[in-house]
């Protein structure tokens, strides 16, 4: 009780939290799943090809990862996240929950190589340095690193635009999730960068929460 009284979020104190129907743990190394989130997952299974490769990027607990493997078991899914923390969690929900996930140490494309997928999606961190959000509410608790990326909130969604291209097979999709504002700035750095099909999906609340495009 003491620590709901200070605001800590309740996945936090009981170390679970619910997304795509699946339980996943959850601490203070990886951001808490959300229900928006799901609109990524759900944009990933319709455009992933059957026995496709898809990888999931800034993983954190895996929630995506695990949940598009878990509803796509034809699939061959990697994930990757620069925190160790972070992939030592969705290590774990991954084996819970009765998936495969390749997970991998990685600064964005860093480890990858020459590796290709069908599908890339991310949820990056995307709020902008000095954003009133982040000294509010469950936010106060989570991992900073993955909310925000210390800089106008684009940057690295600008990383991931520009490298995706190197490691799509032709035709293959790129989804991000981005702020509530960033839809416009989103599709002109995909449109800049030559993808093509570029739009944007609404979640529940009518936001525009995933843009995408295709190499």
């Amino acid at each position: 009780m003491a620590r709901r009284q200070n605001g800590e979020p309740i996945a936090y104190i009981v170390g679970q939290r619910e997304f795509y129907g699946l339980p996943f743990e959850v601490n203070d190394a990886v951001l808490i799943p959300r229900p928006d989130t799901e609109l990524l997952v759900e944009l990933a299974l319709e455009r992933l090809p059957p026995s496709g490769h898809l990888l999931d990027m800034g993983t954190g607990s895996g929630a995506i990862a695990v949940a598009l493997a878990h509803a796509r078991p034809d699939a061959a899914v990697s994930a990757l996240d620069v925190s160790t923390a972070a992939l030592a969690v969705a290590g774990r929900n991954a084996s819970a929950n009765g998936v495969h996930v390749t997970f991998m140490h990685s600064d964005w494309y860093g480890a990858l190589g020459n590796e290709h997928f069908d599908t890339i999606v991310a949820n990056p961190p995307y709020i902008a340095a000095g954003d009133r959000h982040l000294s509010e509410g469950d936010l106060r608790f989570e991992p900073a690193g993955a909310l925000t990326d210390h800089a106008d909130g684009l940057s690295a969604l600008r990383r991931i635009v520009a490298g995706a291209a190197a490691h799509l097979q032709p035709s293959g999709w790129l989804l991000m999730e981005h702020g509530y504002d960033q839809a416009a700035a989103v599709r002109a750095l995909l449109s800049a960068h030559g993808y093509t099909d570029v739009q944007s999906w609404q979640d529940l609340a009518g936001i525009e929460r995933v843009s995408g495009g295709r190499r």
